[in-house]
């Protein structure tokens, strides 16, 4: 595990959105931000040299075939948990709380359990606040990294680098099926307000983020 740089968060976020000139212009400062780090670095290189190399429309239409068109591969941690079932959206409520809790209004319009968008919240905690809750988080990282290495996607190397930075040694997640959004409105339907089911509260409370239900307990910012 390396010391607490939020930069590095940042980086490793931007090498995990969609590739557009601006990422590949930053890719000289994102290999300096990961340069005291022989683990990151090595993680990411080949990435690194694939996004500067590549052709932008190609390394763009490998990125939507890696991530759009792969649900074993996607972003949205509660997804690997809990597949499109009711008790994400429950999840997405706690997890809008604990950013609003710690001023972190994020502008994007990912839905917040989006690794990214997790990131950048990281990037704003402190050192052992950030830790607890990549060690919470680090079971759906090393799951998707690992499923990514199964696909030979040079991605992988940036979800390895962040599972060394966790101070939690990550276990194996029970996958829930997975269903798609049309299928969940069919089933649950849109409520009276029109919002789509996986987003509405199931419970009146607000209980704690946890992103591993069989983890030692949950984790937050304090």
């Amino acid at each position: 595990m390396s010391m607490h740089n939020p930069m590095i968060y940042r980086a490793l976020a931007a090498l995990l959105g969609y590739p557009q000139p601006d990422l590949i212009a930053a890719l000289p400062e994102i290999r300096a931000v990961l340069a005291d780090d022989a683990t990151l670095v090595a993680a990411v290189e080949p990435l690194l040299q694939r996004l500067a190399a590549g052709e932008l429309i190609e390394v763009q239409q490998d990125y939507v075939q890696i991530f759009d068109r792969n649900p074993s591969h996607s972003l949205h941690l509660f997804e690997h948990i809990h597949g499109e079932d009711r008790a994400r959206g429950q999840a997405m409520v706690d997890l809008i709380e604990e950013y609003k809790a710690h001023g972190f209004e994020p502008v994007s319009e990912e839905l917040p359990d989006y690794v990214p968008l997790f990131l950048e919240f990281l990037s704003l905690c402190e050192a052992d606040e950030a830790n607890r809750l990549l060690g919470d988080a680090v079971h759906v990282l090393a799951h998707v990294a690992g499923r990514l290495v199964e696909s030979g996607s040079d991605y992988a190397g940036v979800l390895q680098a962040l599972v060394s930075l966790s101070p939690v040694a990550p276990e194996p997640l029970s996958v829930p099926p997975i269903r798609d959004m049309d299928e969940a409105l069919e089933t649950f339907g849109p409520g009276a307000d029109g919002v789509e089911p996986l987003l509405k509260p199931t419970l009146p409370q607000i209980a704690p983020v946890n992103f591993y239900p069989k983890g030692s307990g949950p984790a937050a910012c304090h």
